[in-house]
C-alpha cells in the first residue's frame, strides 16, 4: 500500500559513543540510500524518565544531532527532525489513547523491566505507562512500513500493529464500503480481479498468509488505481474497512557487539565508553590504560587473549592477520600489552577521524544544524498533517 518508509529515533542522551555507532548509526547510514528514511530526536520520550530534569535535554538534542551528522547520516538522503516540533505526534497519541485498552499497556514487557531497573525514579506516571503508545503514534503518524529494532523491541512493533488494526476496524468502515470495494475490484480488470477475489477468499476462509501477501503484491503493482480505491482493496482483503493507518513491520537489526573499555557492553551506565568525537589523546589514553589478562603481571608472563578486554576490541577492529599475530604474541609473551593495544588505538582513531572532520563543520557554524533540523521538521510535519487529516475525517472530527 505504501512505499517502503523507514522510521527510527533516539532519545537525546548527549554525546553518543562507539556503541551507538556500531549498533544504530552504521545501519542508518546504509539504509538512507536504500529507503525513504525519517530519523527523529525523541525528546518527549526523554521526559518519561527525566521529567524532573528537563534542562539537560536541549543541549543533549544538539550534541546528538551533530553526532548523527558526524557519523555520516546525510540530510540530503534522510529527513532529520525533532519529535516535539511536530505536535501531530501528540494529537495522534491522544486520539489513540481513547481506544487503547489499559491491559495492552500494562502487559508490555519493558514496562515492569524498566520500573525494576530504575528504582530510584518514580515511574508510576501515565507518561511512563503510555510511552509505548506514544512510540506507536511516532510510527503510525508517518505510515512507516519498516522500523529497525533489536529483538527486545519487537513487542513494541507488534503492539503498534495491533493499535493500527484496532483503529482501522473501528473507524475504517465508510458507508457502502463493500459496494465501493467491489466496484474497485472491477477496475483491476477481469483476470486480475478474479485473482484478487481468489486470493482474498483463500486468506479469509483458510487463513492462507501467502495468499494475503500475494494479493498485497498484486495491489502494489496497480499504479492506475486511485488512493481511495487502493485503500479500500487493502482493507477488503482482510475483511475490514479502509486502511487508514498502515501496519509497520519490524526490521530486525543485529545487537551492537561493541564492547566497552572493561569488556562489558559499552554503556554510559558502566562508565566504559569512547565517545564518537573524543579527542585523540583521550582515546589513546583510555585504551592504553584498559585492564588486561590479570595473569600477565610482568612483561615476560604469557597471557590468554580470551581473558583480556582488549581482545574483544580486536574482534571489532583488527584484521585476521593482526588477530593471529596478537594471539601468538600474547600467549608466548612475545609482545607486551602496550604493543597489543596499539593496533586497536590506530584503528579506532582511523574510524573517528572522518567523524571529527564532518562534525567540525557544524561546530564552527551551529546554524547549519538548526537549518537542517528546521527543514526536517517541516518535511515531517507535512507528512504528519496528511495522516491526521485522514484520522480526523475517519473519527468524525473534521467538522469546522
Amino acid at each position: 500500500m505504501f512505499a517502503d518508509r523507514v522510521l527510527s529515533g533516539m532519545r537525546p542522551t548527549g554525546s553518543l559513543h562507539l556503541g551507538h555507532y556500531h549498533g544504530v548509526l552504521q545501519n542508518w547510514v546504509k539504509m538512507q540510500h536504500e529507503f525513504e528514511c525519517l530519523f527523529f530526536v525523541a525528546d518527549w520520550h526523554a521526559l518519561t524518565t527525566h521529567y524532573d530534569a528537563p534542562q539537560i535535554i536541549e543541549q543533549s538534542v544538539w550534541d546528538m544531532v551533530v553526532d548523527w551528522l558526524a557519523a555520516g547520516v546525510d540530510p540530503a538522503h534522510a529527513t532529520l527532525f525533532i519529535q516535539s516540533k511536530v505536535p501531530e505526534h501528540a494529537e495522534l497519541h491522544l486520539l489513540l489513547s481513547m481506544i487503547t485498552p489499559l491491559g495492552w499497556l500494562e502487559r508490555m514487557p519493558t514496562y515492569k523491566d524498566q520500573q525494576a531497573k530504575l528504582v530510584e525514579k518514580d515511574l508510576s506516571t501515565y507518561g511512563f505507562l503510555g510511552y509505548p503508545l506514544l512510540q506507536s503514534a511516532d510510527i503510525l503518524i508517518y505510515r512507516a512500513t519498516q522500523v529497525p529494532v533489536g529483538e527486545d523491541q519487537v513487542p513494541h512493533i507488534e503492539f503498534t500493529r495491533e493499535i493500527a488494526r484496532r483503529f482501522n476496524h473501528l473507524y475504517g468502515r465508510d458507508p457502502g464500503f463493500a459496494e465501493k470495494a467491489e466496484a474497485a475490484v472491477k477496475k483491476l480488470g477481469g483476470k486480475k480481479g478474479r485473482l484478487y477475489q481468489e486470493l482474498r477468499t483463500r486468506f479469509q476462509q483458510q487463513g492462507d498468509a501467502e495468499a494475503l501477501e500475494s494479493a498485497k503484491a498484486l495491489l502494489d503493482e496497480q499504479q492506475s488505481l486511485s488512493l481511495g480505491d487502493r485503500e479500500r482493496l487493502f482493507g477488503y482483503l482482510e475483511g475490514g474497512g479502509k486502511m487508514i493507518l498502515s501496519e509497520p513491520q519490524s526490521m530486525l537489526t543485529a545487537a551492537s557487539r561493541m564492547p566497552g573499555l572493561d569488556g562489558q557492553k559499552m554503556s554510559k551506565s558502566y562508565n566504559n565508553t569512547i565517545t564518537l568525537r573524543e579527542d585523540e589523546v583521550g582515546v589513546a589514553k583510555k585504551i592504553r590504560t584498559m585492564p588486561t589478562d590479570p595473569a600477565r603481571v610482568r612483561r615476560t608472563d604469557p597471557g590468554d587473549p580470551e581473558k583480556c578486554p582488549v581482545w574483544a576490541l580486536h574482534q571489532i577492529y583488527s584484521s585476521e592477520q593482526t588477530r593471529q599475530s596478537v594471539m601468538q604474541g600474547c600467549k608466548s609473551a612475545g609482545i607486551g600489552c602496550i604493543e597489543c593495544k596499539q593496533p586497536v588505538i590506530d584503528a579506532v582513531l582511523d574510524e573517528q577521524r572522518p567523524m571529527r572532520e564532518r562534525a567540525q563543520l557544524y561546530l564552527d557554524d551551529p546554524s547549519l544544524v538548526r537549518n537542517i533540523i528546521a527543514d526536517g521538521n517541516e518535511k515531517a510535519r507535512k507528512l504528519a498533517r496528511e495522516t491526521m487529516r485522514d484520522v480526523r475525517e475517519a473519527m468524525g472530527l473534521s467538522y469546522s
